[in-house]
């Protein structure tokens, strides 16, 4: 089956693309699109933690000036079309809005609804989830066919790959608007039906989560596990790395929403993944997962 081909859009007029959620995921989306030239506005539950990720993001933008892959006036401009929303009011400008919130049914709705509410008639509205309803998320507001999904990978600088999730009610312009920003943004974009995990968690979670049975189950150690998946399996980093990276949480959430969304045995997740974030060891952004980490996020040492 060939994905059907999307009209031709102008993106010229284009300007202004608000993110919702100042975390990592949030943060990387911001920086690609203010890139590409495009004004940013980031809102977060508070003017003071979205400040907090502007600054976040100029200390990494100082890192690449530091390795000689960004030179400070490209910094300077890039953080100069980056601005903090004191609340959702703040969106009413933008002519797309990306939330890159906690992977929560219901934290999104809420955001949705709010951003809704704020943003100017024909604006698309976007989420970067990597497993909840597009169609769910579209139904509680009134653009339904202006929603639609916008599913970056980690770490978004970086990974080339964007995921554009089709809803119910998503119409072909707003796909096509949406795809053609992320090619600008230099993403190969790949289109997905609404289908809990889409096409990349539908995959990924699965083969992540077996390797923690395999390693609940005592067949390997984490290092064993990781060198597997490098070294037999030819990926850049082996799925219990790869999983600190994401976000023990995340893929957490992920699972459960496969599990019961489909009600099939096979997406169950593992105790041991489950245990860990109990605990609250979620990964190289708690400085302990299945590995521990420095305060650069190096990795040290297995946790378990």
């Amino acid at each position: 089956m060939t994905t059907p081909a999307l009209p031709s859009v102008d993106v010229s007029n284009l300007k202004t693309f608000g993110v919702i959620g100042a975390g990592q995921m949030g943060l990387g989306i911001a920086q690609v699109a203010a890139q590409v030239g495009l004004d940013v506005v980031i809102l977060d539950a508070t003017a003071e933690l979205a400040e907090k990720g502007r600054k976040k993001m100029g200390a990494s933008l100082d890192r690449l000036v530091e390795k000689g892959k960004l030179t400070g006036e490209q910094r300077d401009a890039l953080m100069s079309r980056v601005r903090v929303a004191n609340n959702a009011s703040d969106l009413a400008p933008c002519d797309i809005v990306v939330e890159a919130a906690t992977e929560n049914t219901d934290v999104k709705i809420r955001l949705f609804q709010a951003a809704d509410a704020a943003m100017k008639p024909g604006a698309i509205l976007a989420s970067n989830t990597s497993s909840i309803s597009i169609t769910k998320l579209a139904g509680a507001t009134k653009r339904p066919e202006l929603v639609a999904g916008m599913h970056f990978m980690n770490p978004v600088p970086v990974m080339k790959l964007c995921e554009i999730v089709r809803g119910v009610q998503s119409s072909d312009n707003t796909i096509a608007i949406l795809t053609t920003i992320a090619q600008k943004m230099g993403k190969t974009t790949i289109q997905s039906k609404d289908i809990p995990g889409f096409l990349v968690n539908r995959m990924l979670i699965p083969f992540l989560n077996e390797a923690c049975f395999a390693l609940q189950e005592g067949v390997g150690s984490p290092e064993d596990l990781d060198l597997a998946g490098k070294l037999g399996l030819n990926h850049p980093m082996g799925p219990l790395e790869l999983a600190d990276l994401i976000g023990l949480d995340t893929c957490l959430a992920i699972a459960e929403v496969l599990h019961k969304e489909f009600g099939d045995t096979k997406y169950r997740p593992s105790s041991i993944l489950k245990n860990l974030v109990a605990a609250g060891w979620l990964g190289r952004k708690t400085g302990r997962g299945f590995y521990v980490y420095d305060d650069k996020g190096n990795k040290q040492h297995s946790a378990i």
